[in-house]
């Protein structure tokens, strides 16, 4: 199932919602939408996106999730409406985790992030030194 980008807007305005307002606190940026496909350029095209990313800069506050990307998996993947539901809410949730981390000067998320981009990458590794592996 694909959605337009109109129609995740509206599903992401209502999903934020849902959210306790509190989370948004000093987000004066709020959460964009952006047309993008951002593909995560350590990794083979078409292989890894990136779907979201909290920012921070002289813009202020705020979260960018990538309809784009997400698009681009929900036709590599054959999503439906309770995955890209799935995929909204748990990049929304994951952006604003970072955000709380960095209004504490925490950084695990960061550190997590870091690790699991290093197993896919050593995964991706592997797999095209050894063609038959999965």
């Amino acid at each position: 199932m694909m959605y337009s980008i109109d129609e995740v807007n509206a599903l992401l305005d209502d999903m934020t919602e849902t959210f306790p307002e509190a989370l948004f606190h000093g987000l004066n940026g709020g959460v964009n939408l952006l047309e993008e496909v951002l593909p995560d350029e350590e990794f083979p095209e078409g292989e890894m996106y990136i779907l979201g990313e909290y920012c921070e800069d002289m813009l202020g506050r705020y979260i960018n999730l990538y309809y784009g990307s997400f698009a681009a998996l929900a036709e590599r993947e054959k999503w439906d409406r309770d995955t890209w539901l799935d995929e909204l809410r748990t990049t929304l949730s994951h952006e604003l985790t970072h955000y709380m981390e960095a209004l504490s000067g925490l950084h695990a998320l960061d550190d997590q992030d870091a690790e699991e981009l290093e197993r896919w990458r050593l995964s991706d590794w592997e797999r095209r030194e050894n063609p038959g592996t999965k």
